[in-house]
């Protein structure tokens, strides 16, 4: 008994990515710190560890051979930025030069995608890493081979972890969409709080911000299908999570949609306990989606349990009762909840189905979508659709490369023998707006004071070389354990592998205070460059992101309302825009956070653009509800629907123009006649028939105040700067 505890134990660590991201750093700090002791080269410890640190940050989720290329390139990249460093470093001013055309240059990578950014970042942190030993440097090929010999080595390390758990990857990122899952829907059971004076805006606006964090997993997930995939075709490994991934948008699909308006809801039901029913059932549901994540994290299969069952079967008694009692008040209401249980139910079916996923899997169409650039000309057009002043990138890369710059400027006019530390601080900390760069800023400063403070106690303590290393190894991949969930405590940790790793050339004591201060003056510098450099207040390109996301809502309802005349199907085009419509709803509740967190003399317009969040995350609730239900319809009022989504497209239009433009601008026309036989449907009307009659009625309602915030928008910020 308590060995099978204990191999239980062990499996569910081993399939936590943290831990088991920080073995594998931990056996590359390993694998060069005994050796280094062994043979007594104290001074090649250094390079070695910065250089496995460099290629640990490099490293994207790919297939073997993607993974391959994707070690060459960081490489070479890697020999490209330390070899200039060492060759430019006595020449001031064209190390400036090439400081600037270097960073701006790495960074423009990023537009490639997201392996390419990743690779950028790395070579100009080993670009900073052989600046800081360049002036010691015996030759021109010391530090870069050694430092590309520590990157070697990792990037081997990873290659063989690939080999040996190729689907670890898929399955701890399939695990986190469920664990997203849980937390979501979590969040949407304190909608069925049976109050009479509810208000749901708080909820839905935290409700956004967790569909935020689903949206965001089942991105990861998708991209890391894709590299096992060839032009977006599942290979046979990869199939059965393929399949669980598609189950995983169903469940989206269904838990983010709304079948009513919650407040109407809470008050006709405050004195009964149906609400309470469902809400009980979401909980459930919850903890459900957090067994399949422990589940797919592990490998196991998943076995439902009966909780959320019987939660199901109490809800259908509980709605069952509600009806027998023939309430006329309760009728239209009762239809509603019939919906949304049918919805729940079908959400149950398909957690029963995860580890058997072809019973739920009838879709042929199993193609992904593939962003990824296809050639070099592709790759080309992806850098120069990008090298406009308009683009976040460009802006960034511009950014950094001139607060490099100027913090390389201030090290040679200062004469800071140990200055380079401001230009590692800046790296880190500038970020692509501001808000998070005055995150990053608080983290790092208390991080680095943490470390040094620390540090002091434990070069006493441990005054020896292999005390030393062992505490550099710990902190190395505590680094790399806390990089992603407590970045100050990461940047603790990174600031006692450095003590430790200049003590072992005699520098321990000498690095504290010029580190402390090249820490807040890098910090300085990066606050510095993101508010005055062609800064991205939120506040200025809100109105886009609010156009983004009402035209992502008019294609994916458009995308559904052609479903109800030719019948379901999950079609490439279909997935396309369901994902696009929660893409930019979370970057809409994205871009407001990151407001908030500006200067308050750039916030504008706070309550309306909440009101917004909030009507755009409803009316995307609503969408997702009618495709939950997709079916064909044979009814003779199919016209009315589709006059009803052509005068909804027609206001959508208008909308997402009028916020683009950031412009005043009158709605067009309402039909008070079609509202009024929206709000109504006839006894005779199929279920499929009622249930679209009534979305569309519940996105019509909104539309008036959508407009009138538009023009409110328009008004506060003016025109974009």
């Amino acid at each position: 008994m308590q060995k099978s505890r204990l191999r239980s134990n062990l499996r569910r660590y081993w399939a936590n990515d943290r831990i088991n991201y920080s073995i594998r750093v931990f056996i590359a700090l390993v694998g060069v710190a005994l050796p280094c002791w062994y043979l007594g080269a104290t001074t090649e410890v250094t390079p070695l560890v910065l250089g496995i640190i460099a290629a640990a940050l490099a490293e994207t989720e790919d297939n073997l051979t993607g993974r391959i290329k994707g070690l060459a390139m960081t490489l070479a990249c890697f020999l490209i930025a330390s070899l200039s460093i060492e060759m430019l470093f006595d020449y001031p001013v064209l190390f400036s030069i090439g400081l600037f055309i270097s960073t701006f240059s790495f960074i423009m990578l990023g537009a490639m995608g997201a392996r390419y950014a990743s690779i950028a970042f790395a070579s100009l942190l080993l670009a900073v890493y052989t600046m800081l030993g360049a002036a010691t440097s015996p030759n021109l090929w010391y530090q870069p081979t050694i430092l590309i010999a520590g990157a070697t080595w990792y990037g081997l390390l990873s290659l063989i972890w690939q080999v040996l758990w190729p689907n670890q990857p898929v399955q701890q990122n399939l695990s986190k969409v469920f664990s997203e899952f849980a937390h979501y829907l979590d969040c949407k059971s304190k909608l069925f709080e049976p109050v009479s004076n509810m208000v749901p805006q708080p909820l839905r606006i935290e409700a956004a911000s967790k569909n935020a964090r689903v949206v965001a997993a089942l991105n990861a997930a998708k991209a890391t299908l894709l590299h096992r995939a060839r032009r977006g075709q599942p290979n046979a490994t990869g199939d059965k999570f393929l399949k669980i991934y598609f189950l995983a948008q169903d469940i989206h699909e269904r838990a983010s949609s709304s079948h009513y308006r919650y407040q109407d809801l809470a008050a006709t039901f405050h004195r009964s306990d149906v609400l309470f029913r469902f809400q009980r059932l979401l909980t459930s549901q919850a903890r459900a989606c957090r067994e399949i994540s422990r589940a797919l994290a592990m490998g196991k299969p998943y076995q439902h349990g009966p909780e959320s069952v019987r939660a199901l079967d109490e809800l259908q008694e509980s709605l069952l009762y509600l009806k027998n009692q023939h309430n006329p008040q309760w009728r239209s209401y009762l239809i509603q909840l019939e919906y949304l249980f049918n919805n729940l139910a079908t959400v149950e079916r398909q957690m029963s189905n995860i580890s058997n996923p072809d019973v739920a899997q009838t879709d042929p169409d199993t193609e992904l979508a593939d962003p990824e650039p296809r050639s070099a000309k592709d790759l080309w057009l992806r850098i120069i659709s990008q090298l406009k002043p308009d683009s976040m990138l460009f802006r960034h890369a511009l950014r950094m490369a001139i607060a490099l710059t100027v913090g390389y400027g201030i090290i040679q006019a200062l004469d800071l023998e140990r200055g380079y530390w401001i230009l590692l601080t800046t790296l880190f900390v500038c970020q692509p707006n501001y808000s998070a760069t005055r995150q990053k800023l608080v983290q790092r400063v208390l991080g680095t004071l943490g470390g040094l403070l620390a540090g002091i106690p434990l070069l006493y303590l441990f005054p020896g070389q292999e005390g030393q290393l062992v505490l550099m190894v710990v902190a190395g991949v505590l680094f790399f354990a806390f990089r992603t969930v407590r970045y100050g405590l990461a940047t603790a940790f990174i600031t006692l592998l450095v003590l430790f790793c200049f003590n072992q050339l005699g520098e321990g004591f000498a690095v504290i205070l010029p580190r402390l201060g090249d820490t807040l003056l890098g910090c300085l510098l990066a606050v510095l460059a993101v508010s005055f450099i062609l800064p991205d207040w939120q506040a200025k390109r809100l109105h886009k992101v609010m156009a983004s996301a009402i035209t992502s809502n008019r294609d994916y309802l458009a995308q559904i309302i052609g479903q109800y005349r030719i019948g379901k199907r999950d079609s490439l085009n279909y997935r396309i825009s369901r994902s696009d419509a929660h893409n930019t709803d979370a970057q809409l509740s994205t871009a407001i956070s990151n407001m908030l967190a500006e200067p308050g003399r750039y916030r504008m317009a706070t309550d309306e653009s909440f009101r917004f969040l909030t009507l755009n995350h409803a009316m995307l609730s609503y969408i997702s509800a009618l495709g939950a239900h997709r079916t064909r319809l044979e009814d003779e009022r199919n016209h009315l629907v589709s006059k009803a989504h052509r005068l909804i497209h027609t206001h959508l239009d208008c909308l997402a123009e009028q916020l683009a433009g950031n412009v005043c601008a009158l709605a067009p026309d309402t039909d008070n006649d079609l509202e009024q036989r929206l709000g109504q449907w006839r006894d005779d009307d199929c279920t499929s028939v009622r249930m679209v009659l009534q979305q569309l009625h519940l996105i019509y309602r909104m539309l008036p105040e959508l407009h009138s915030l538009a023009n409110k928008l328009a008004a506060r910020t003016g025109k974009p700067a």
